[in-house]
């Protein structure tokens, strides 16, 4: 029989990626009983990528480090699923160009709201001091590991 594991015997990065799943799925779950079952973690890096621009596949490819088949493959899916679409280009009707759909705008708001409301739920369990510091703290390991621009520029990848 395998002995528990107390995860304070973790290393930081592994304690904190642990969190950070534990923390999506719980907003996966507030999602799915707010009307989008649907949506995954990975979902995630192609929406991040269409909050502000109008991509092509290629540019999608690149933006996410994967090939073409597969950024086709991962907005094949979400059109499917109702959240993007393909539209000709205004400029060329050759190249089209993928974009959120309303339901995909609307799986944003409700995602952006259910972080909030986990956010105040942390507050009101560990205080705005507390919570700050573990921010602040993650934040500055984020920087150490060189990730802050990465998030800034919106450019967070999958792993591989």
């Amino acid at each position: 029989m395998q002995q528990p594991l107390d995860p304070r015997d973790l290393d930081t990065g592994a304690l904190a990626l642990f969190v950070g799943f534990a923390a999506t799925s719980a907003v996966q779950a507030e999602l799915a009983a707010n009307g989008f079952p649907d949506l995954r973690m990975s979902h995630g890096y192609v929406f991040q990528r269409l909050l502000h621009t109008e991509p092509t596949i290629g540019d999608l490819a690149e933006k996410l480090d994967m090939t073409q088949q597969g950024a086709s493959k991962a907005v094949a899916e979400l059109e499917r699923l109702g959240y993007t679409e393909r539209l000709p280009d205004p400029h060329d009707a050759r190249i089209r160009r993928v974009t959120l759909t309303a339901r995909g705008h609307e799986a944003v708001t409700a995602a952006r709201h259910a972080r909030a409301a986990q956010e105040e739920r942390l507050r009101q369990r560990f205080g705005t001091t507390a919570l700050d510091a573990a921010r602040t703290l993650l934040a500055e390991l984020l920087d150490d590991f060189g990730g802050t621009a990465a998030v800034q520029r919106r450019e967070v990848r999958p792993p591989r």
